[in-house]
């Protein structure tokens, strides 16, 4: 589909094997909040494995802004069926709709399926080129006679592109650790910034792991074996099995993971008496000072995202030290400064991830319903400021002295 607006064309593909690889990756390279969630090869893992597609409710469109031909704005577009995988809660919503008769669904999500990494949705040139585009993808859902449109996890010029185009934003809170001045020379020095209640407890969390007799190794990229992949996804699957629910991701997205974008992951395995019992697996992104050309993202941060875990055995406290105190003892090693722990999770604090506030922005269809949530949203997000004040007076960390 294919349409014109002023100096720009629009077109809208169906998969992604219908955009330019290299022209996507290459306009990636550009923001100021890129992740390797949006590298193309991530997003054509997700619809060639069959994770995300039409029959698991995502629909792709890839929305793309051209100016003479090249590439100058682009975004990763699904008709939703459903509110599954997103992250981002409007259940609420959907039932008022539907107590009035009316239909919520399919409606359009700009966003990487089940993937809450906060990060850049609209890819483009120039802050006039996001301004197009944003305005373009409320024209679009318009025609389509959609309910609404949901950009999930947005970067900072997307949020504010969106508002200008009359969006509504949402804020959310997530967990994040970080390893700033003064850095870290090793975990020991990271336990030594915290309140003696946080650093015993970490220690007694750990010694639990280590009486226990389980071991840690890591693999990165390449080094990750087919074995240690076909481990990996055993226990992750295992774990959704044991909640009722089927996983999100199969084994062949994992597998075109390993094919098309090794450098991005590490991969941590719990052994006990030489038998591996469980796994994390971290993304990484290593940060335009030290990336390769390949993964250039237009980042100066290294950063960790915590993503993947599942155990064949119960260890006391063995998922802490998986997801949160390996990795970021690897993070202190190898000189990361962000780790991500992902959506939710106020138990994070504990481990001296600090709440930061994400954002999402959306648009109605309905005049009146896009007036009760407009009202909505701004109940919810005073409650969001003073829950992001009181965890702030619970800070992990040691206090100056004379606070």
């Amino acid at each position: 589909m294919k349409h014109e607006s002023n100096d720009y064309v629009i077109r809208v593909l169906s998969a992604p094997d219908e955009v330019n690889a290299a022209d996507w990756n290459e306009l990636l390279s550009l923001q100021s909040d890129a992740t390797p969630f949006m590298r193309h090869e991530y997003l054509a893992a997700l619809h060639t494995s069959g994770s995300a597609t039409p029959a698991t409710g995502w629909t792709p469109h890839f929305i793309i802004l051209e100016r003479d031909g090249v590439m100058v704005g682009a975004c990763a577009l699904y008709l939703k069926s459903h509110s599954y995988g997103e992250y981002v809660f409007d259940h609420a919503w959907a039932n008022a709709y539907a107590q009035h008769g009316l239909a919520y669904y399919p409606k359009a999500v700009v966003a990487v399926p089940f993937t809450p990494v906060p990060g850049t949705r609209l890819l483009a040139r120039t802050a006039a080129d996001r301004a197009v585009l944003a305005k373009a993808l409320i024209q679009w859902c318009e025609a389509e006679k959609l309910s609404s449109l949901h950009l999930l996890f947005s970067s900072k010029e997307d949020g504010q592109a969106c508002a200008d185009a009359g969006m509504m934003l949402r804020h959310t809170v997530q967990f994040h650790w970080r390893n700033s001045e003064p850095v870290y020379a090793d975990f020991e020095g990271f336990l030594a910034s915290l309140s003696q209640e946080k650093r015993k407890k970490i220690r007694q969390e750990r010694r639990k792991v280590a009486d226990a007799g389980v071991t840690f190794r890591w693999a990165q990229g390449a080094a990750i074996t087919p074995q240690d992949w076909d481990f990996f996804y055993r226990c992750y699957e295992r774990t959704y099995l044991e909640h009722g629910n089927a996983p999100y991701l199969n084994r062949d997205f994992f597998q075109r993971m390993a094919s098309t974008m090794p450098e991005n992951w590490l991969l941590f395995v719990a052994e006990r008496e030489g038998q591996p019992i469980a796994t994390s697996l971290i993304a990484i992104h290593a940060g335009s000072t030290g990336a390769s050309d390949q993964n250039d993202l237009n980042n100066k941060e290294s950063v960790a995202y915590g993503r993947y875990w599942g155990a064949l055995e119960r260890v006391d406290c063995l998922h802490f030290e998986a997801c949160y105190y390996q990795p970021l003892a690897w993070c202190i090693a190898h000189g990361y400064q962000r780790f991500e722990g992902g959506a939710q999770g106020e138990h994070k604090m504990a481990r001296a991830l600090l709440p930061v506030k994400t954002s999402s922005a959306h648009w109605l269809a309905h005049p009146s319903f896009a007036d009760a949530v407009e009202r909505f949203l701004e109940r919810e997000g005073q409650g969001i400021g003073e829950y992001l004040d009181d965890l702030a007076q619970r800070s992990p960390f040691k206090q100056p002295t004379g606070a």
